[in-house]
């Protein structure tokens, strides 16, 4: 883990005038990271509604140091291996509480007082900006988009332009504060990270710290910018507005078919550059900066509102796909894009991965979004496309008016190719082939939704972690392996200024009884009943805590990241019960979206832990769910959905009779 403090040689003391002066120059240069980068992007204009929450959030808290290591006592039971161990593991987190701890626990609380979220620059680093394997797999995720509404064009240009259009006007009432703050009945969520949504990029720092730049101004209405659009590998230049309104989408439409009509042969493929590992990326980014062509190119991939990648399916396509009707391909044709039959990554030479926001659109008319993930969770980018697809089903939707005015025709965007930098490309190609041949995914689609998991008494997300637990437990036990790490999900702690995640803990000890009893003759059906329901009874209470800032392991992250270095590392965290229970073999989340086919990312596989499974639910449908499966390509991927399928038919009713859920598995597999 890094625990370097943030470093920089450039100190830009942003009010935003002078800032905005200065970003071409701040945000071009990728040699060191300015002190102060999270400041640069602006909030909406005020006053607003989408920041009116703001500074009535609270803080997130820093837990009291006995309960967390109450909890991790719990959580600890069902991975040890032995007695012995669980034993040994409690003397040290005693030791712990009364030793190192309590003085850990005062630098952590004059931190808090000293910031405005005590996590976030640590998180920052060690999450997401630090890390310097390609973000493609490892960090990025995808959604994949219902198919384009009957009555809207049905042609690829008309599919981009409807999503621009949608996009566009979500991006003004966003930067016009008219976006209503995300929440729950409980109250707003933070919207900080909706500063990084539009006219955002990431830099790859050549120290070995990533940052984002910004080209947002904070007298922005919503009606300018640009958009950049990549087809065949040839960037293209598209204004978003016209005399201070902006373009419609029959204008737009206009605008895209015009790239594809004259984007007949391939182009550079530069854009693989940015799905290298991080510090050969960022050498090769300094690489294109020493050309003026170049940099222009980058400043204007950077300041652009987002991207729109206009992907082929060509016929030697190794991940050739038919659209949403086949989920498997669709979600890899996302997640990472074609490789052809000669070994290049065609889908991600068509790309920036760099951007938070890129809608992906191929010719057959598929269509979804590859995000960024460092600045931004996925939430937000997820309520930006629910709001552009709920919009485009309705008849009413605001497409604006066609103006006659002629418009400016789109701007080739062509690189310079300076020496090296085709050598590079084929070694990005490379690295970008051997990272997806890698992994696995596999599809898992039932015939059953959360109408169905709530008639049996539980919440869908419970009912989801428990089935899982139960598929892993029996893979293990296939192997007479014993578990090896611990199963992770995901909670926003938005409620709090700032806040991003927090780590629910979901194997507890009376899930681990329940799971064991599903293969116990001697255990009836009325038990297995009553385990399971207290086992999704103590996953609720955990997924309350983690949300309500009383998770444990960002806390005890934040002590250890706080201990002297010059000093000895208590004994606690390198005990191997203890760093079993945050090796996450299993990671797991849930999005709830009426408008994708599939979604996905991979950051458990090959990231942290590579051999680990990462399991995607969704879940918000009546009649159906889906959840995929990624991993490194040697774990025993579709063996696992077929074990989730089983655990899923083995459940029972509320009566006690057998429940029998009759599951479409759709298995596709890398070999």
């Amino acid at each position: 883990m890094l625990t370097r403090s943030i470093r920089s040689s450039i100190s830009l003391h942003l009010s935003s005038a002078k800032a905005r002066s200065l970003m071409p120059l701040s945000t071009l240069s990728n040699a060191s990271r300015p002190a102060n980068w999270k400041n640069v992007a602006p909030s909406p204009l005020t006053p607003g509604l989408t920041f009116s929450a703001q500074d009535k959030l609270p803080r997130l808290p820093v837990p009291d140091l006995q309960p967390t290591l109450d909890q991790l006592k719990e959580t600890l039971r069902p991975i040890a291996h032995t007695q012995t161990e669980l034993d040994a593991v409690f003397k040290k987190i005693d030791e712990f509480g009364v030793n190192d701890g309590p003085g850990l626990q005062e630098k952590l609380k004059q931190r808090a007082s000293e910031t405005d979220h005590w996590l976030e620059a640590w998180w920052d680093d060690l999450g997401y900006m630090g890390y310097r394997d390609s973000v493609v797999i490892n960090v990025s995720y995808y959604y994949g988009f219902e198919a384009q509404p009957s009555h809207l064009g049905q042609d690829a240009a008309s599919r981009a332009a409807s999503i621009a259009r949608g996009a566009l006007l979500f991006r003004q009432q966003l930067k016009q504060g008219k976006i209503k703050p995300d929440g729950t009945k409980e109250g707003p969520f933070c919207m900080d990270t909706y500063r990084w949504m539009f006219d955002c990029c990431r830099i790859p720092g050549l120290e070995g710290l990533d940052w984002a730049v910004s080209h947002s101004k904070e007298t922005d209405d919503g009606a300018s910018g640009h958009i950049i659009f990549i087809r065949k590998n040839r960037l293209w230049k598209v204004d978003a507005s016209k005399d201070g309104r902006l373009l419609s989408t029959s204008e737009l439409v206009s605008q895209i078919q015009h790239i594809y009509d004259n984007t007949q042969g391939e182009y550079p493929g530069v854009g693989v550059l940015a799905s290298n590992n991080r510090d050969v990326w960022a050498k090769d980014y300094a690489k294109l900066l020493t050309s003026s062509k170049n940099t222009s190119i980058l400043d204007e991939i950077n300041s652009s509102a987002f991207i729109i990648s206009l992907e082929e399916s060509p016929s030697d396509s190794k991940f050739a796909h038919s659209g949403p009707s086949a989920p498997t391909a669709f979600s890899r044709a996302l997640w990472h894009g074609d490789i052809s039959a000669d070994g290049k990554a065609t889908g991600l030479r068509n790309r920036w991965v760099d951007k938070p926001i890129q809608f992906l659109v191929y010719d057959n008319g598929a269509a979804g979004l590859m995000g960024e993930h460092s600045v931004m969770d996925g939430t937000p980018p997820q309520r930006l496309c629910d709001d552009i697809l709920a919009g485009l089903r309705s008849p009413y939707f605001d497409h604006g008016e066609h103006s006659e005015q002629a418009l400016p025709k789109p701007v080739p965007l062509d690189w310079e190719i300076v020496p090296g930098l085709e050598n590079a490309i084929e070694e990005a190609d490379k690295a970008a082939v051997e990272l997806i041949d890698g992994h696995a995914l596999n599809f898992l689609r039932t015939d059953y939704g959360k109408a169905t998991i709530k008639k049996l008494g539980v919440s869908p997300d419970s009912w989801a972690q428990m089935i899982v637990q139960l598929a892993h437990w029996r893979l293990l036990a296939e192997t007479g392996d014993k578990p090896y790490g611990a199963t992770y999900e995901a909670a926003t702690t938005r409620k709090f200024l700032k806040g991003r995640t927090e780590a629910i803990r979901v194997v507890s000890t009376v899930s681990d009884t329940w799971v064991k009893s599903m293969d116990d003759p001697s255990v009836g059906k009325a038990q297995r009943l009553e385990l399971f329901q207290k086992a999704s009874k103590v996953h609720i209470g955990r997924a309350k805590e983690a949300g309500n800032g009383k998770g444990i392991d960002r806390h005890l992250l934040g002590l250890k990241l706080l201990v002297d270095p010059k000093g000895p590392m208590p004994a606690l965290f390198s005990d191997p019960v203890y760093k079993r229970s945050s090796y996450w073999c299993l990671s797991t989340s849930a999005i709830n979206s009426n408008y994708f086919e599939t979604y996905g990312w991979g950051e458990c596989p090959s990231r942290f832990v590579p051999d680990g499974l990462e399991c995607l639910m969704q879940l918000p449908r009546m009649t159906t769910s889906s959840i995929p499966i990624t991993s490194r390509r040697e774990m025993p991927n579709a063996k696992f959905i077929q074990e989730i399928s089983q655990a899923s038919r083995d459940y029972v009713r509320p009566s006690g009779r057998n429940f029998e859920i009759v599951a479409t598995i759709i298995v596709w597999y890398l070999c």
